[in-house]
């Protein structure tokens, strides 16, 4: 029974060493596999790391040029046709779209109702109807090659261009507007050679009623003329008052067509065309037309089904649409009237504010004069609020247009970087003074430069009466104050009294707002002070050793800095280089505990292969797995 269970132990013993063995290749299999993983990994982000940021961009472009290589580049018969909607003119090809589209709304229909209309001049109806028709044909081609923007850039290739076309679906209104319903005609001939043919409604015309599917394009030339226009709400109530008229006119065709279907003069509603003339029966039509469509008047009563059934349609047309379009009209005219509306409604504040106070009549007058006198000129105009919609870039680009020239004028600010007084022209403030105001006082601190953008200032003596000088547009005063310069004997204080002599318009650059600007300019600064003391030296104003010390402070203190940074680096390094020796140094002593724990369990478990090694947590259970085993064996041998 001894025997039994040595053997068996025995057996058990080298199983278990051959599948420690079998784990162990495995084991180290994994790791090597994972390696080799890791290396394609960190080759491939290698290589796309040693691309340049563009390469994506570069790729696309050499395959767009293989593209062009292999292939010709599709054209239009022969020609290479983009057309850029933003150009001046593509806008003007549209105004003449729509003055096409715009002849057709009106007399297509006019001339299908009223005969003596359409018989009046055939050749002049003839040359405009297919003059029309070109224009149509030519603009399907430029429509279906108008440029568009994909990711900011305008898209040049005409395939491409075609396929936004046609996916657009704006190809269908293009194809049905052409569509040569003309050819009615040959049956239903409009004219006997350049002969009239006899009264009858609807006249051969009416088959050209496709060409009214033309009317987006006249709606997209509205909005681009919306758009650009610098009086937009006078163009809106143009717009509205042209649909009035169109929805007008459709409706008087309409009436005249009914009462000659009825019958002329078969009963007081229908229109009685006795001694009448293609005038008489148009304005007539139109004037019942108003009639109905406004509401207002009194209309013939009708006296059939037909007849009612038509005049209650228009009603309800009329009080939907106009009341509509009156709705329309009505915030279009208060829009126009906002800006005088909000400054009315900030001066009634103010008077009210003084009258509460008690100012006095004088200085209420004086602040009611500078009120009229800034919706005068500029119409109280907030430069701030209107601009706070635009990015920064156009904000600048714009400031520049409008005060550069004026920076320009400062001795100081000549010949400086560009890059400096675009920063110097978002911060102009434009101050207005009323007549008799002093912009500065003799001993006041200068926080600000003032120049002079239009009116007349006097630099006035202590007594307020003698006129020193006289300054005008461009001129410049308290440059000097805000370049805080050392030596400065006045210490940044006023010289002298200045005063407007009548509204004067003054730009206003404050001081902090300067230095701003100059901590990202040093050079610009250094060149600036500069000429501050050459300035102060023509008047006598700088003292030369206190400048000189002030200069000598300031570049000890710039030392000072210099090597205090310097200081602070080699610190950085030194600290750097001890962190990697610690870092190091618990790298080794995690190794040797590593192969301490390892030489321990090997003794505990027997010889196993170095190059093999199995770690401890699997070597232990796996040792835990086997005694369970043979306490499992022996136990069913002791039952036996």
């Amino acid at each position: 029974m001894v025997t039994v269970k040595i053997n068996i132990s025995g057996c058990d013993r080298d199983q278990t060493q051959q599948n420690r063995l079998f784990s162990a290749v495995r084991g180290r299999l994994r790791r090597v596999a994972a390696s080799l993983q890791a290396a394609v990994r960190f080759r491939r982000i290698s290589r796309k790391e040693s691309q340049s940021p563009d390469w994506f961009v570069d790729k696309s472009h050499q395959d767009d040029h293989e593209e062009g290589d292999r292939s010709p580049e599709p054209t239009c018969w022969g020609h290479h046709i983009v057309v850029d909607p933003a150009l001046p003119s593509h806008y003007k090809w549209l105004m003449v779209v729509s003055l096409a589209v715009l002849y057709n709304v009106i007399f297509v229909l006019g001339r299908a109702v009223f005969w003596e209309l359409n018989n009046a001049v055939p050749a002049l109806w003839w040359t405009l109807d297919y003059s029309c028709d070109v224009i149509y044909i030519i603009d399907t081609l430029v429509h279906a090659h108008e440029g568009y923007l994909e990711q900011g850039l305008l898209v040049t290739d005409a395939r491409k261009l075609r396929q936004h076309y046609l996916q657009a679906k704006t190809w269908r209104t293009d194809i049905l507007s052409v569509l040569p319903t003309d050819l009615a005609y040959i049956w239903w001939a409009p004219y006997n050679g350049w002969e009239a043919n006899p009264a009858r409604v609807p006249c051969p015309v009416i088959v050209r009623l496709n060409r009214l599917i033309k009317i987006p394009r006249l709606l997209e030339w509205f909005e681009r003329t919306e758009t650009d226009t610098n009086y937009p709400n006078v163009f809106r109530i143009c717009k509205v008052v042209l649909a009035i008229l169109v929805l007008i006119h459709w409706n008087a065709c309409l009436y005249f067509a009914i009462s000659y279907a009825i019958g002329f003069e078969s009963d007081n509603w229908v229109f009685r065309p006795k001694n009448s003339t293609l005038a008489r029966q148009y304005i007539y039509s139109f004037y019942w037309s108003t009639l109905t469509l406004t509401t207002i008047g009194e209309t013939p009563v009708p006296e059939n089904d037909v007849e009612y059934l038509f005049v209650v349609a228009d009603f309800l047309a009329g009080v939907l649409i106009f009341a509509t379009i009156v709705g329309n009209i009505g915030s279009m005219i208060s829009n126009m009237n906002v800006a005088r509306v909000d400054f009315q409604n900030r001066m009634d504040g103010v008077k009210q504010y003084m009258a509460f106070r008690k100012v006095g009549r004088e200085l209420e007058a004086r602040v009611i004069r500078w009120f009229a006198y800034t919706w005068a000129e500029s119409g109280a105009l907030d430069e701030e609020r209107v601009l706070s919609a635009l990015p920064d870039k156009l904000k600048a680009e714009i400031a520049i247009r409008v005060h550069l020239d004026t920076l320009r004028k400062v001795r100081i600010f000549q010949d400086c970087e560009p890059g400096l007084l675009e920063a110097l022209v978002l911060k102009l403030r434009l101050q207005v003074f009323s007549p008799g105001d002093y912009i500065c006082r003799k001993g006041d601190v200068g926080k600000e430069m003032y120049i002079v953008k239009r009116g007349r200032l006097q630099v006035v003596a202590d007594d307020g009466l003698t006129v020193l000088a006289t300054l005008g547009a461009g001129s410049v005063f308290g440059e000097v104050s805000v370049l805080d310069i050392a030596g400065n004997r006045t210490g940044n204080r006023r010289t002298a009294n200045v005063r407007s002599l009548g509204y004067s318009d003054l730009f206003c650059l404050a001081k902090d707002d300067l230095l701003v600007a100059l901590a990202d300019y040093p050079e610009a600064r250094a060149t600036l002070t500069e000429r501050g003391c050459q300035l102060l030296r023509k008047d006598g104003l700088l003292d030369e050793d206190v400048f000189k010390k002030a200069r000598e402070t300031q570049d000890s203190m710039a030392d000072s800095i210099r090597k205090l940074e310097n200081t602070v680096d080699i610190l950085q390094n030194r600290l750097a280089r001890l962190l990697a020796e610690y870092s190091a140094s618990q790298a080794k002593i995690k190794q040797r505990l590593t192969k301490v724990e390892t030489s321990t369990d090997r003794e505990k478990d027997g010889p196993i292969s170095d190059t093999l090694a199995i770690p401890v947590g699997r070597r232990r259970l796996r040792s835990f797995e086997a005694r369970r085993e043979i306490s499992a064996i022996i136990s069913r041998h002791r039952t036996m």
